[in-house]
């Protein structure tokens, strides 16, 4: 088992990797004390079966550069393949605003091949590779030295057996005609815009029962100086306000430290210093907030008019094309859209791209009673009007 610990057998590996026609790429990484995740290990390998066509990185080692690298993820001659990229891509952005391109997910591509919804790493080894996988190692930490051999085996296995994965998935994609299926899906994970969190956003993240415009403009506050400082201080946001402190703070808007200090959920941390001062002005900035630049509520599925037999006619419809596609139903749309379209909303994800194919066409037809539904047997088949 390799472990590159220098730039320049970094570059040597990556010389020979640009050479085929993917890689496979996994990262193993901390961030239970961070705001940015913490890169401890990066795993490649390429096709063959010799034990130089995988091997570790070790980015703590250091006079190592990561940069051979990024030039392989800048080359679009060379696939980049990934299992639940978002967190690996998101620390390569962090790190150097790279995105590997072209990507391939073999969980997103999985999810098009009817694997089902989210399906994990450990499940397709079985199914596709028929490896067991040793998973002893999941919660080690991965910044302590030396590696043990275990956690290398481990480590390796999550780009070794990948590659048996990716050459089933691209061959299934191939015979279904369903590139442009993985194309749509892997949009989100290749935009910039996914790893950059504004702290003036932050707040829309946050579950709360009131849609009151001041309660909101306190909890945008309160949330925008929370991102920002755990931004600043690379701490975790948790670590400065929890959510559930955030929203009460927001509903009993303390005015000074001494209010502030009987908040029940409020972490001790946070009752006192730059923490408690930038509470306290986050609450003043949202009660003082110009009535004009108040959030406003999205109460557009407030005033939906749910036609309840129309929307359990579309999770029939759901049913039958999930099963006939062999793609997950929430993939396709889940039970909101599917309200959405029994209220007649239009502008919804399961009425583009691939999911209109496989469903939206017909759903919009069963809306406008264009189709009905028959059942025979276990099966439910479509009839044109």
């Amino acid at each position: 088992m390799q472990t590159l610990t220098t730039t320049q057998a970094l570059a040597e590996f990556c010389a020979k990797a640009r050479q085929m026609p993917y890689v496979t790429v996994d990262t193993e990484f901390l961030r239970e004390r961070t705001y940015y995740s913490k890169l401890c290990l990066i795993q490649l390998a390429y096709p063959g079966d010799s034990d130089d066509d995988a091997v570790l990185v070790d980015p703590l080692a250091g006079d190592l550069s990561l940069e051979p690298l990024y030039e392989l993820f800048r080359d679009t001659s060379v696939v980049k393949v990934f299992h639940a990229a978002r967190q690996d891509l998101e620390i390569f952005y962090v790190d150097a605003g790279v995105i590997p391109k072209p990507l391939f997910d073999t969980q997103v591509a999985a999810m098009v091949c009817g694997f089902g919804d989210q399906v994990g790493y450990e499940t397709l080894v079985r199914k596709i590779a028929k490896q067991p996988l040793d998973k002893s190692s999941r919660f080690t930490d991965w910044s302590h030295r030396p590696l043990s051999d275990a956690q290398k085996t481990y480590a390796l296995a999550d780009v070794t057996h990948l590659r048996d994965i990716y050459e089933y998935l691209a061959e299934k994609l191939e015979q279904t005609n369903r590139h442009h299926w993985l194309a749509e899906e892997l949009g989100t994970l290749t935009s910039p815009d996914t790893y950059v969190t504004q702290p003036e956003d932050a707040w829309k993240r946050i579950k709360t029962r009131s849609n009151s415009p001041r309660f909101l403009a306190i909890v945008r506050e309160l949330a925008t100086f929370r991102e920002a400082y755990a931004q600043g201080r690379d701490v975790p946001r948790n670590r400065v306000i929890k959510d559930d402190a955030l929203v009460e703070l927001a509903s009993t808007k303390p005015t000074n430290m001494a209010e502030l200090g009987r908040s029940r959920l409020l972490l001790r941390e946070a009752r006192k210093g730059d923490i408690a001062d930038g509470i306290l002005k986050a609450i003043a900035d949202g009660m003082n907030c110009p009535k004009e630049n108040l959030p406003e509520p999205d109460r557009s599925r407030e005033k939906m008019q749910v036609n309840p037999a129309l929307a359990d006619l579309l999770r029939v419809l759901l049913k039958a094309k999930s099963e006939s596609s062999g793609v997950a139903s929430k993939l396709i749309a889940p039970a909101a859209d599917l309200d959405g379209l029994a209220a007649g909303l239009r502008d919804i994800a399961a009425l583009n791209g691939w999911r209109r194919e496989v469903f939206g066409d017909d759903a919009l037809k069963l809306c406008e009673g264009r189709i009905a539904l028959a059942a025979k047997g276990c099966s439910v088949r479509v009839i044109e009007l």
